[in-house]
């Protein structure tokens, strides 16, 4: 009678088949060890961001109370001078692509280079106490030179309308 009920008892059991449908796999699911991993992982990243914000915010704290009074900071714009330009066609058109070149006055090397955008405007900064060259040429327009005295103000707003050359193309 033993070996009976041990054998009844220890009956392996038969898979039951499912009804779904074939080739639809069931959606996996995270378990919820893999969750709290996840969430304790992007705890981790948000002290981490917390911390580096703080190590930045006070060193750019400390190094502005360190500074003398009457100085700039190294790389500081303080002291430029801004020259905006919007080129135009002779339609009145903004005209993209216009390329601007300045250089000082008294040379001969062009050190500053800037594309008009879509509108047709650029910016670019020089320095203060000279005398500057623009040059502006576009495709199919003549040339232009225009000259901006930088040694008093902070900046200059220029209007280029570009002429267009006989026959050609804008």
């Amino acid at each position: 009678m033993g070996t009976t009920f041990w054998k009844m008892t220890t009956r392996k059991r038969k898979k039951r088949k499912s009804n779904k449908p074939v080739g639809i796999l069931p959606r996996p699911q995270l378990s919820s060890t893999i969750s709290r991993r996840v969430a304790s992982m992007a705890s981790v990243r948000v002290r981490c961001l917390v911390v580096c914000l703080m190590f930045v915010c006070s060193s750019a704290i400390s190094i502005a109370a360190n500074a003398p009074a009457g100085q700039s900071q190294t790389g500081s714009h303080v002291h430029d001078f801004v020259i905006f330009a919007t080129v135009f066609t002779d339609r009145g058109f903004a005209l993209p692509g216009a390329r601007v070149r300045v250089r000082r006055e008294d040379e001969k090397k062009f050190r500053w280079d800037a594309m008009s955008d879509r509108q047709g405007e650029l910016g670019i900064r020089v320095a203060q106490g000279a005398e500057y060259e623009l040059t502006i040429e576009a495709r199919g327009y003549k040339p232009q030179t225009r000259k901006v005295d930088a040694r008093e103000g902070s900046r200059e707003d220029l209007t280029l309308q570009m002429e267009q050359v006989t026959g050609g193309k804008p």
